[in-house]
């Protein structure tokens, strides 16, 4: 054998070599991609049908995104397992290195896991719904879907608000949806020479004529105050709600006009100036 054959013999050997593993490995791979995909199409389709069978049994709507999700992300991790040991991984070892970096990644998301262990107890102990009307981490909205890691609310102003489930679950939640009635405070002013009674019974009229406003409880009005330049009156009705903010403008309006109507007077800040002339 010549120098010019040793190359080529070494060439032919690799190329043979490497032909061997083509065939060895080239279906493993086909087949190993075949099934990540047929196997992600039926988990789309699995977890729609445990989305859909929830609804028909009518669980809490709260749950059937959380649960949506949990499943997808178990069924896709056994399958990318298992796609891994028909290429050639050695399984044991593939859940061993997992398990290392599993940790690794739980120390560096620890804030992660917290919200999603939030979102496990919030599921667990539902401090709140999806519907419910929640002030929750200095925000006020309608929640409309609680995720694995956060709760989506709608703000009056139609506002998207992203609050982690670990500051939800271990901070404070006021829930004005769970009893189904809400009272709108209202303060009104009216001047110290108007009848208490006729404005007590004035502004007791407005409210009953409020179909928004509920008789049960019954609305209340009553004096709270002798402020500098106006006799205060507390003014209390209940309402659902979803219906408060219609109640406290309608309310105010309706208020603002029967006052007028009745002769009843709303001061406002006046200042008298006396001159004194040297």
């Amino acid at each position: 054998m010549n120098a010019i054959d040793a190359p080529m013999t070494q060439l032919e050997t690799l190329t043979m070599k490497a032909y061997e593993l083509g065939l060895i490995y080239a279906p493993r791979l086909v087949l190993s991609i075949l099934t990540l995909l047929i196997g992600l199409w039926i988990i789309s389709g699995i977890t729609k049908l445990v989305k859909a069978s929830m609804v028909r049994s009518k669980v809490d709507p709260t749950l059937i995104p959380f649960m949506g999700s949990l499943v997808s992300w178990l069924l896709k991790l056994l399958l990318f397992i298992s796609v891994a040991s028909m290429i050639g991984v050695a399984t044991t070892s593939f859940i061993a290195v997992l398990g290392a970096a599993g940790l690794a990644i739980g120390l560096a998301l620890q804030g992660s896991l917290a919200n999603f262990a939030g979102g496990v107890l919030i599921m667990v102990f539902k401090p709140y719904k999806v519907g419910d009307l929640i002030e929750s981490q200095g925000h006020l909205g309608v929640v409309k879907e609680v995720q694995i890691f956060n709760t989506i609310l709608l703000s009056p102003q139609s506002k998207r608000i992203i609050i982690p489930n670990g500051a939800t679950s271990n901070g404070s939640v006021i829930n004005y949806t769970v009893e189904g009635k809400i009272r709108v405070d209202l303060t009104i002013g009216v001047s110290y020479l108007a009848d208490i009674d006729q404005t007590k019974a004035v502004l007791m009229d407005v409210l009953l004529n409020n179909d928004k406003v509920m008789k049960t409880p019954a609305p209340f009005v009553g004096v709270s105050e002798m402020a500098d330049s106006s006799v205060n009156f507390a003014v209390r009705p209940h309402c659902l709600p979803e219906h408060y903010w219609a109640v406290y403008f309608e309310v105010n309006e309706a208020i603002k006009k029967t006052l007028d109507k009745n002769g009843i007077a709303i001061p406002f800040p006046q200042r008298d100036v006396h001159l004194i002339q040297a």
